[in-house]
């Protein structure tokens, strides 16, 4: 046990695991057949050079580095935890970067450094249930960066055939390999500058039901019930 949590807190071998599962993410997305729906959404921002917050639920993360254009830059906000400092790592062998700090507990600086990139015409991830919940829930952290940012929210979601759920708080999708997969996304969902409290509020359910209508799309796609939201 000592020797376990030994490596476990060894840098090195942290690394090893982040380097291995981004060849298992390789591996998933080589040895499977992909289809992507409402692809031309994002396509014409990439098109045009102009960004766009990309949204969807924690749960999906695993493959959510092979839905974006690898030509243009983005910014995941990656929580401050240890986890959280895994998948930093792990996506970051997908040219990836990442933003330290959480929009729902006070990240200023992770605020600042998103409003940022956003003006430089780079866009942001956000998993607004992340980092521990509830699951398939937004916070308001999203609806707060895309109404200082003027920028628009597109949502997506990614489902197989073979797969796993973990039992963990965000009933993690665990692809596996040799499987037929499909990434949807959503229509873009715009927040005035002017929105006002109930305003904000109508936007977060419209962000948040949008989430889960493009993961319940891939779930049907691929054969599987949805997973019920916390």
């Amino acid at each position: 046990m000592k020797l376990i949590k030994s490596l476990t807190k060894s840098n090195g071998f942290r690394s090893f695991l982040c380097w291995v599962g981004a060849q298992y993410i390789r591996l998933v997305y080589l040895t499977g057949t992909w289809q992507v729906i409402n692809g031309d959404t994002p396509q014409q921002f990439w098109d045009e050079d102009k960004p766009f917050i990309l949204a969807f639920w924690h749960g999906r993360i695993l493959l959510m580095p092979y839905c974006w254009n690898r030509k243009k830059n983005i910014h995941m906000l990656i929580s401050q935890h240890r986890d959280g400092q895994l998948i930093a790592k792990t996506v970051g062998h997908f040219g990836i970067q990442t933003v330290e700090g959480s929009t729902s507990k006070g990240g200023v600086q992770a605020l600042r450094t998103m409003l940022k990139a956003l003006k430089g015409g780079e866009s942001i991830g956000i998993t607004p249930d992340g980092p521990r919940g509830p699951r398939m829930r937004a916070s308001n952290g999203i609806v707060s960066v895309a109404k200082m940012s003027g920028v628009p929210v597109l949502t997506c979601a990614f489902g197989t055939t073979k797969r796993k759920h973990l039992r963990s708080w965000d009933r993690f999708c665990l692809a596996l390999p040799f499987s037929k997969g499909v990434f949807v996304w959503g229509d873009p969902i715009h927040v005035p500058k002017k929105a006002d409290a109930d305003e904000l509020l109508a936007y977060q359910q419209q962000i948040e039901d949008s989430l889960t209508t493009v993961q319940n799309t891939c779930d049907e796609l691929t054969g599987h019930p949805p997973v019920e939201a916390a």
